[in-house]
């Protein structure tokens, strides 16, 4: 096929697509008339379009220079589609079997991961991004059955965890944190609390987060806002532990999560357990017998047999540099506010005697003996526990502080906009899911969720649109060297 020129009775340029066959001329298609240079040449690119279209050619651009679209005034580029981002991250949501849920559900979490945002803003950013169209009909319409995926996705994360990072239910990682929302109105869900935001003014909700020994999220569970921390830790885990059909099982946890009512329900569920101990607030017996038993060298440390298990007492001499200048200050300001008690508030190393306040000699005794000192319950017998695995095991607990920075800093789980029970749950669960896929891919690339999108973002297909055609040409970027590492290591066998 070629295209032919020929003037008219006009003295126009009529342009032609035609073919020859057995010394005939076979006119196919009549492209149009020109009676300028310009109309000339965009008929003629028009035509090369049509015989493009009718041969079935895979190049997009009719000459050897595929930038030429780039620079003629009837192509217009119309935006950039971070395509291989959605690729990569539709293939994670694959491999952890979420394929079976919602579409939209996953978009959501892609979006959430790749530029948080309100959930309608999201469905605006998900066409603008990756050229995929949801309605809002459609959102609101699907949401109230989301919210009973929770088990179905914990099932499938767990499945996950076994299979790629051989989760075995050894032992797991618990905590809690707040998230506050932008009202001041409290409701049944949403409720004034101890807030780690500090936004004690906001209501607020508790989300109890539970990671593996390799910090990957495998379940969680939301509280109303006044919710003391150490009352969520027993339902959690036993609710766990029922789902997933565990014998063996120990959980690590901080200081906040330690009564004597959750020792005793942890041992009759048959539950291991390491948490830290506040050892402020051990009786005077007991502080004696830390004092005059423990060696104040570093690594060493003494066990102990409690009501609540063994006592784990380690010393460092860098801690107790830290304990010794912080008490040392708290002295300082209880000096202060003894010499101008007009001004004085309550403070740690201060006691009020009628009208009179003084230094707690006695505190301050006290809190000299556990300087450097630091403490740690468990039911584990040494001889499957000993006490520098029980330390190494509870100062691991940051892996859970790491996920939860994770989600409210990359993934800007708080504040939160919602005002009703159903989407803030909805809410929570696609930030599981996205905090999910992106451990995984912090855990599998060695970079942060943050530089991996970053990159990603450099992987950019463009889009013309060619006015006279009405087609929308994508030219896709080349893959950088730095991408094609990470998904080298995103797809390395397990």
């Amino acid at each position: 096929m070629k295209i032919r020129v020929v003037k008219t009775a006009s003295k126009a340029q009529a342009v032609q697509v035609v073919r020859y066959q057995n010394n005939k001329r076979i006119v196919l298609q009549h492209i149009g008339s020109a009676h300028t240079a310009e109309e000339l040449n965009e008929l003629k690119m028009l035509a090369q379009e049509w015989i493009k279209d009718k041969n079935s050619q895979l190049s997009v651009f009719p000459d050897e220079n595929p930038n030429k679209l780039l620079h003629i005034n009837y192509s217009t580029f119309i935006g950039v589609k971070y395509n291989f981002f959605y690729r990569q991250i539709r293939s994670i949501q694959d491999e952890i079997r979420f394929d079976d849920l919602p579409a939209l559900l996953n978009d959501l979490v892609t979006v959430r991961i790749f530029e948080p945002a309100s959930k309608l803003r999201s469905l605006d950013l998900l066409k603008r991004f990756f050229s995929i169209c949801h309605s809002r009909k459609t959102y609101y319409k699907i949401a109230p059955d989301c919210l009973n995926l929770k088990s179905k996705v914990e099932q499938k994360v767990v499945g996950f965890a076994e299979a790629h990072y051989s989760f075995n239910f050894d032992i797991l990682f618990y905590d809690v944190t707040t998230l506050y929302f932008e009202t001041f109105e409290e409701d049944e869900l949403c409720q004034n609390g101890l807030s780690k935001d500090n936004k004690s003014q906001q209501p607020q909700i508790l989300i109890a987060l539970m990671v593996s020994k390799d910090g990957f999220p495998v379940a969680y569970e939301v509280f109303s806002g006044n919710t003391f921390e150490g009352h969520t830790i027993i339902p959690v885990i036993k609710d766990f532990i029922g789902r997933c059909g565990v014998k063996n099982f120990t959980v690590v946890a901080d200081a906040a999560m330690i009564s004597s009512e959750n020792i005793k329900q942890l041992t009759l569920n048959e539950i291991n357990y390491i948490v830290g101990a506040r050892l402020g607030s051990t009786s005077k017996a007991l502080l004696e017998t830390i004092d005059k038993t423990i060696s104040r060298e570093d690594g060493k440390s003494i066990r102990i047999k409690t009501n609540n298990g063994y006592l784990i007492c380690s010393y460092s001499s860098v801690r107790y540099r830290k304990d010794r200048y912080e008490m040392e200050k708290q002295i300082e300001k209880a000096k202060q506010a003894i010499a101008n008690p007009s001004k004085s508030k309550k403070m740690k190393f201060t006691q009020t005697k009628g009208q009179k306040i003084e230094l707690n000699e006695s505190l301050i005794e006290k809190t000299q003996k556990l300087l450097g000192i630091k403490g740690y319950y468990t039911n584990l017998e040494a001889s499957i526990a000993d006490n520098k695995m029980i330390i190494e095991r509870y100062h691991e607990l940051y892996k859970v502080e790491q996920a939860f920075r994770i989600s409210k800093n990359d993934l800007e789980t708080r504040p939160i906009f919602h005002f009703k029970e159903q989407p803030i749950k909805l809410h929570v669960l696609i930030c599981f899911m996205a905090l999910v896929i992106s451990k995984h891919i912090e855990l599998k690339t060695g970079i942060s969720i943050r530089k991996f999108i970053d990159e990603s973002k450099k992987m950019v297909d463009g889009e013309i649109l060619n006015h006279i055609t009405k087609k929308i040409v994508t030219v896709k970027a080349q893959q950088t060297q730095k991408n094609k590492e990470l998904i080298k290591k995103l797809e390395a066998p397990h």
